[in-house]
């Protein structure tokens, strides 16, 4: 049988839109020689709605969705899409994440999804009924596995503890399947590519069955979706596979599919990749702006952020303004020139000086008698982000952010300063990274957009008389070395020294710097999502909390103390 993969990019909510391009898709499909076409999950209304799944009368209109798509997808093509549907039991949600096979003439078959994650940026629980079971569906003399994402996860090979007490894919294995097939809304993740990969090749030797994924591409607010939606045979070699970060349709004939070599994957390339996917979509999906500024610095992180901006969005609808400060270098200056014209942007100088002047006369009965520090330091960064606002606001235009994870993890930015701004681009990205982009955006343009000055100068905020970052921040491969293992490993003190051969004290001091900056994270704007733990919702941490790791430590070995007395 021919099928088509069909790695769809849903605009969330956007029911007329997204059911007109599903019919396309099908017919495109069917114009191919398909008899299946396969959607990834939930792509009638994107992932993920939330709370727009307790709206009654959208859920009306899904279904309305559904019968357009019902009633326009060709003669003797069968379409699966993803859904939410209603559920038809009294009793649990109101709602089943389900796979809808639809047959003109036929009534639909449903499949609802098993495993609802809630972990994480995920939170199907709160809208879903988990299925109760799964039936192999017949089609065309195969019988299909169909299940959606989370179902194929559950392998011990790839979880340290298992969160469900069922299999999905067993329990279709044992009543006799030809294919698996997966719809999936899995976002992008650092690893995502080598993990599916493992699961998908794991389950088809293991059962002897072939196995096909179709992923959601594009972004959503925070989420990034690569697509690399793929089929493997029963061996578990890959068959056919889709670009990711693009939209793209796949056809594989079961009866003849050959091997195919598997995509290369670089993980900065990907990583680069999947940035600029995020700023486009959240650009254009949200079509609130058409444009961006960015301030410029001469530093790194916004040089790497105009960069990524240009190459989403074009340079006719990226403007960078540098607001240089009685501390700002000569080669920062010149640094922001180089770039703008580099990258063929839009470029303003707007001296901040006198602002900050002004700002300082203000305050002075209140500072008076005083220590110059932070405070008049950060003066200088809300200026700048007084002035990006209202030219953002004056010519309605979205100002980018320009902060990493390194600076957000330890509060190392100024809440309504360079915090300020839609969307945070570099928010889930390293300053190690940051780095590996820069060399990287060169290298595939061929040149240095990104002026090597920016590249090689030690980083600094600039706000006081030869500021370096490492002033107030361990060297950057240290830190970042240490902030991985805590946040995205989720690894604890003792284990991050032991691992690192930093003294506890030390590693100690950085965790707590992390845990005492969460209430200027909750004032962040969304960023986008690129690792397995980022900031944003896939981090919910409290802001009112007293955690001190030496009382805790004290108060566990007093306890182990009193038991062994």
């Amino acid at each position: 049988m021919k099928m088509a993969l069909a790695q769809f990019n849903p605009i969330v909510g956007d029911l007329p839109g997204n059911a007109h391009r599903t019919v396309e898709w099908a017919r495109e499909a069917h114009a191919q020689g398909a008899e299946l076409v396969v959607f990834p999950e939930l792509s009638v209304v994107g992932y993920s709605p939330h709370d727009l799944l307790d709206n009654s009368r959208f859920i009306d209109a899904v279904e309305a969705a559904i019968e357009h798509i019902h009633r326009h997808i060709p003669e003797g093509l069968g379409v699966i899409i993803g859904a939410p549907v209603r559920n038809p039991d009294p009793i649990g949600k109101k709602l089943l994440n389900a796979a809808v096979l639809l047959e003109r003439g036929l009534p639909p078959r449903i499949t609802a999804k098993m495993l609802l994650p809630t972990y994480d940026v995920y939170d199907e629980y709160r809208y879903f009924e988990p299925g109760t079971h799964q039936d192999v569906i017949e089609f065309r003399g195969l019988r299909l596995g169909v299940h959606i994402c989370e179902d194929m996860w559950n392998l011990a090979e790839y979880a340290t503890y298992h969160m469900y007490d069922r299999n999905p894919v067993e329990e279709l294995i044992e009543q006799g399947v030809d294919i698996l097939i997966n719809l999936s809304a899995s976002p992008y993740a650092h690893d995502r590519h080598d993990v599916r990969s493992g699961i998908i090749e794991t389950l088809c030797r293991r059962h002897g069955k072939p196995f096909l994924m179709v992923n959601q591409v594009g972004a959503n607010t925070e989420l990034i979706f690569d697509g690399d939606s793929r089929v493997h045979g029963a061996d578990g070699r890959m068959l056919a596979c889709a670009p990711s970060f693009e939209e793209a349709l796949v056809m594989w004939d079961s009866d003849t599919g050959e091997p195919c070599t598997p995509p290369r994957r670089d993980r900065i390339d990907d990583l680069h990749d999947a940035l600029v996917l995020g700023i486009r979509e959240y650009v254009d999906k949200t079509a609130a702006f058409d444009q961006v500024v960015i301030g410029l610095s001469g530093g790194i992180d916004s040089a790497v952020t105009a960069a990524l901006a240009v190459e989403a969005l074009g340079a006719r609808r990226v403007t960078g303004i540098t607001m240089p400060s009685v501390y700002s270098s000569e080669g920062s200056i010149h640094d922001s020139e180089v770039l703008a014209r580099n990258l063929g942007i839009a470029f303003h100088e707007l001296p901040i000086r006198d602002v900050v002047d002004a700002f300082s006369r203000t305050l002075q009965p209140l500072f008076d008698g005083t220590t110059k520090g932070v405070a008049e330091e950060n003066i200088q960064a809300r200026t700048r982000g007084v002035l990006l606002m209202a030219y953002a606001n004056k010519y309605s235009r979205m100002v980018l952010t320009t902060g990493n994870k390194s600076e957000m993890a330890m509060g190392y930015a100024t809440l309504y300063g360079d915090m300020s701004g839609g969307l945070a681009v570099l928010a889930d990205v390293f300053k190690t990274d940051v780095y590996a982009l820069a060399r990287r955006i060169n290298e595939r343009a061929g040149m240095a957009r990104i002026p090597l000055s920016s590249i090689e100068k030690p980083p600094s905020a600039e706000l006081r008389p030869d500021q370096k970052d490492e002033d107030s921040l361990p060297p950057y491969p240290v830190l970042d070395d240490i902030l991985r293992r805590y946040i995205e490993e989720r690894k604890d003190e003792e284990v991050i020294a032991a691992e690192t051969g930093h003294a506890l004290a030390f590693v100690r001091s950085i965790l707590d710097t992390v845990d005492r900056n969460e209430y200027k994270r909750k004032q962040a704007p969304p960023g986008l999502r690129v690792s397995v733990k980022g900031f944003g919702s896939g981090r919910r941490m409290p802001i009112v909390a007293r955690v001190n790791r030496r009382d805790i430590d004290q108060m566990m070995n007093e306890l182990t103390q009193e038991a062994r007395a």
